[in-house]
């Protein structure tokens, strides 16, 4: 995680993560504490990092899923937050069965965490940020809820999803740039349109054509199973591999992946087109095969060791068949 500048203001701190969602999470949070400091984290990283919360009166959390194997020891530390500043946890993700529940958690799995955060703060924020918010859904698919259509009747819908589309593939195209990040979220935290924030247009054109180019690789190179489809190493970007995988391999599940040599390991995002439950099936599996996984029911994200990869493929193919088969019975 890079990070800005010592501020001598303690006054408020924000976690998010660094995808479309997080940052115009964090966006909002800034737009209602425009004083605070801003940093990226991982659902990963975000234990070791809460160490910077300490002498901040208030701490707001965004878009930042709860793992599994280090919950407890998570909750822990923020009761010890949450005891000595005013702390706002704000999550759309699957909670583990282990979570507890507390009055800072604010979770629901059912709209975007941009839309959850306005939401929580919106005493605090200019009723123009919910646009904001729409970019947010849009980026993360959850565009359809009631609230961000009800939302969308203000705005000439064909402009906010140009500028969602905007946002998004630039964020995109600078991977894990966290100072880009941090400068893009500042003026959009003042609702200064992305294309209007020097550098983002170009940066998107920029990446749509790097995509453009990583979705005829993925025609070319894509393999099938019985119930998914995948492709390693496709050289971009990981969440559109998997879609695109999917696509041209004419499955309901895509995969992509790409080894980390560090590692010895298989990091891969999937994208499901169907009903299976990708967050459940993952946490179960994974496992079993000295890996992790989780995410959204419809997108989620595993590592997997690179001996037991191929496997795990197969029995991953063999699950999503048996949950279709399921559904079909039901």
């Amino acid at each position: 995680m890079t990070r800005p500048n010592e501020n001598n203001n303690k006054s408020s701190l924000i976690l998010t993560h660094g995808d479309s969602d997080g940052v115009c999470s964090g966006a909002i949070a800034k737009s209602a504490f425009p004083d605070s400091d801003v940093y990226f984290t991982s659902p990963i990283g975000v234990l070791d990092e809460l160490h910077l919360a300490d002498g901040y009166e208030n701490v707001i959390i965004c878009d930042i899923a709860v793992d599994e194997s280090k919950c407890v020891d998570l909750f822990k530390r923020l009761g010890e937050i949450a005891e000595n500043s005013n702390l706002t946890y704000i999550d759309h993700h699957p909670l583990p069965q282990k979570c507890i529940n507390a009055d800072w958690l604010h979770h629901d799995v059912n709209v975007c965490a941009a839309e959850l955060t306005y939401k929580v703060l919106e005493k605090r924020l200019n009723r123009d940020m919910r646009r904001v918010a729409i970019y947010g859904a849009i980026g993360d698919y959850y565009d359809n809820t009631p609230s961000v259509k009800e939302w969308l009747r203000d705005w000439d819908k064909r402009n906010l999803f140009y500028q969602a589309g905007t946002l998004i593939q630039a964020l995109i195209y600078m991977g894990r740039n966290y100072n880009f990040k941090r400068s893009l979220l500042i003026p959009l935290s003042r609702d200064v349109i992305p294309s209007e924030i020097p550098d983002v247009p170009k940066l998107a054109k920029e990446g749509s054509h790097l995509e453009e180019m990583l979705r005829l690789r993925v025609k070319k190179q894509v393999k099938a199973l019985s119930h998914l489809a995948y492709v390693i190493d496709p050289k971009g970007y990981m969440s559109k591999s998997a879609i695109y995988a999917a696509s041209y391999g004419r499955k309901d599940v895509g995969i992509s992946a790409e080894y980390r040599h560090k590692r010895h390991a298989y990091d891969m995002s999937l994208r499901s087109r169907d009903t299976v439950d990708l967050n459940m099936l993952l946490r179960r599996i994974a496992p079993r095969f000295g890996g992790s996984g989780g995410g959204h029911a419809a997108a989620a994200g595993a590592r997997i060791p690179k001996e037991s990869f191929e496997v795990f493929l197969r029995e991953f193919d063999k699950a999503i068949g048996n949950e279709k088969r399921k559904v079909k019975v039901d």
